[in-house]
């Protein structure tokens, strides 16, 4: 199976175990587009030779574009976020697969998806921030959503069956409960940057294994859900999977559940995004049936952690809501990781800027450049 595929946040984790697909699928990249690390990127250009590369950092655009005077044939390179979209939109890829981070992935998402690309996204901002937006562009433009993270794969793959998928009664939305699960809001209180860095199953970038820690990656997915699967927040419920072996469930009218299990590889929900609906070999091991020992559950503490709390509160009202909780949560980690506030701070501030405001009613993508930057600018005037 040949086929185009454009990868945006190439050198992050999503990005670089999604080459590690390409490559084991033999998949054609035709764009490639990291922010600012450019080291990396020349290698991957190296190795995949695409048709074009988009560099963000203007740095980091310098110097590629100085590497690249030694290249031929050299791809095209874009510079900036605006060299970003254009990637996205180009014509070329057989789909577009966002792994930006943040809510800079959402003009990618709604440009790749305007052009008419299918879109693999793991990019949860582009749904948490624009929803509206971007269902709205798949729709008009016949383009499919093709979810990557490993959570909404699941959910994904148990509705293929579309008799049952109009039968769907809840979803069973799995975490880990991250390094801190079990723990109290006393526990809490002098955690460190080293501490929440310390996630159990998954290995992720700084800014997401945060969330991880604070339920906010939680809360976030559910909200992912609501968009790609239609159903209200209140039939989403999140279940604690310590083992981080089944990555969801989903509870049909008759209350039977179907669960996807396999072991916590990202490369799993990524090739199925990349070859649905085929199911081919790819390179993550399989689930050793000899090792297992338990599979357990348990139920998400909302009360803890105030981020999944202040999440289905977003969910429920709806609007701009969730894009206020994403913009003030990426301020408040952002704080969190320089050490200029505490772990409990993140939760607090995320739940009192969903309170702020009611958030309802229809929106542009001016207005939520607007909410994400009023949010921002909540938690500053609030530490």
């Amino acid at each position: 199976m040949e086929k185009q595929v454009t990868i945006l946040g190439s050198t992050g984790s999503i990005g670089t175990q999604s080459l590690e697909v390409v490559r084991a699928q033999g998949f054609r990249v035709f764009g490639l587009a990291a922010h600012s690390n450019a080291a990396l990127l020349m290698r991957q250009i190296e190795e995949f030779h695409p048709h074009c590369v988009a560099v963000v950092e203007d740095a980091a655009a310098d110097r590629v574009a100085s590497w690249l005077d030694g290249i031929s044939p050299a791809p095209v390179l874009l510079r900036g976020g605006e060299g970003l979209v254009r990637l996205a939109a180009m014509r070329g890829a057989d789909i577009v697969l966002n792994a930006v981070v943040g809510i800079a992935g959402l003009p990618a998402t709604l440009a790749a998806l305007e052009s008419g690309h299918d879109v693999a996204l793991a990019n949860k901002e582009s749904l948490v921030t624009g929803g509206r937006l971007v269902v709205d562009a798949a729709r008009a433009h016949t383009a499919k959503l093709l979810p990557v993270d490993s959570e909404h794969s699941a959910i994904f793959q148990c509705l293929q069956d579309a008799y049952s998928a109009r039968r769907l009664q809840k979803i069973l939305l799995t975490a880990s409960g991250g390094p801190f699960f079990g723990k109290t809001r006393e526990e809490l209180v002098h955690v460190t940057k080293e501490d929440a860095l310390r996630h159990p199953n998954w290995h992720m970038g700084a800014k997401i294994t945060v969330d991880s820690a604070t339920l906010m990656n939680k809360g976030l997915e559910l909200i992912e859900a609501v968009w790609l699967f239609g159903l209200p927040a209140r039939q989403i419920q999140i279940v604690v999977q310590r083992q981080s072996m089944i990555h969801s469930m989903v509870q049909f009218s008759d209350h039977s559940i179907l669960a996807q299990l396999g072991v916590p590889d990202m490369r799993i929900p990524i090739q199925y995004a990349l070859t649905w609906p085929d199911r081919v070999p790819g390179p993550a091991p399989e689930l050793d049936w000899d090792t297992l020992r338990a599979l357990t559950f348990d139920t998400a503490d909302d009360e803890t952690f105030r981020c999944l709390a202040a999440c289905k509160k977003a969910a429920q009202k709806g609007g701009l809501a969730p894009c206020a909780a994403n913009g003030a949560n990426e301020e408040a980690v952002r704080l969190f990781l320089a050490g200029e506030i505490p772990f409990l701070k993140i939760g607090e501030l995320v739940e009192a800027v969903v309170e702020s405001d009611s958030f309802g009613g229809t929106y542009t993508l001016r207005d939520v450049y607007e909410c994400d930057a009023a949010a921002r600018a909540y938690v500053l005037a609030h530490l």
